[in-house]
């Protein structure tokens, strides 16, 4: 299997927009911790919900200047579109909005943050929202939200056409890898993105370490290039698409 990756769906990697990149230098360090992982591309995700201020007007010329002084720097790793869209938001946002913000830029799929606490009939509202309005949703941080019943409430948003992203660091966390783990196993976790905000501290752009851990999973283990590569491609095409596996 090729050690490269389409793309990291899920970084805040825009500079001075969020809790993100502090600075340009840190944003390109982060370009550069991801081209060394094998990274071509990120989809610069910043948070849309109402504790930041991101003006989703404005993202297109910030990318575009980050990706410039990326270039400068001598690194290779693409910017694309993105954001990580709040449930409490949504109703909030016109269509127009979610599609600029759409892992890419292709208009279909919105990376969508559950609101604190287990997961609830919140979610299940948003992903059949914006399944009828267009769009399809990719679901972040399933480790923030265990419960005794998240494989089943994950299983039935999955069969709405959602999909599951996974912190990768969580993967390789020694407190944390045992429930997700878990989770790989029982066929709901299909993407990787690496949430990383900073070069400086926490978790570093990367998601080679994780994509190593699932090798010992026998449910995902022959699927590794469809989780590193033909997924998150077809997601930034804006392809519809259905997991190998759940």
């Amino acid at each position: 299997m090729s050690n490269a990756f389409a793309a990291d769906l899920h970084c805040h990697i825009l500079p001075g927009l969020d809790d993100g990149a502090g600075d340009r230098d840190d944003a390109i360090a982060m370009a550069r911790q991801a081209q060394d992982d094998g990274i071509g591309a990120i989809c610069a995700t910043p948070h849309i919900r109402s504790d930041h201020d991101v003006a989703i007007a404005e993202l297109p010329s910030r990318r575009a200047q980050l990706a410039k002084a990326i270039a400068d720097a001598g690194v290779r790793t693409q910017i694309l579109p993105g954001g990580e869209v709040s449930v409490n938001v949504l109703a909030q946002l016109s269509d127009n909005e979610l599609t600029a913000v759409t892992l890419g830029g292709s208009g279909r799929w919105i990376l969508l943050e559950p609101a604190s606490g287990p997961l609830d009939d919140r979610l299940d509202a948003a992903v059949g929202d914006l399944r009828a309005r267009g769009f399809r949703s990719l679901i972040a941080h399933p480790e923030r939200h265990p419960a005794p019943d998240l494989v089943p409430r994950l299983r039935r948003l999955i069969a709405q056409g959602a999909l599951v992203q996974c912190t990768a660091a969580y993967l390789t966390d020694t407190a944390a890898a045992p429930a997700m783990m878990a989770l790989a196993r029982a066929g709901v976790l299909h993407l990787l993105g690496s949430d990383s905000h900073s070069s400086r501290a926490g978790r570093p752009v990367s998601l080679s370490g994780a994509l190593e851990a699932l090798t010992t999973i026998e449910t995902v283990s022959a699927h590794l290039d469809w989780i590193a590569r033909t997924g998150p491609a077809a997601i930034i095409r804006g392809e519809e698409l259905t997991p190998p596996f759940w």
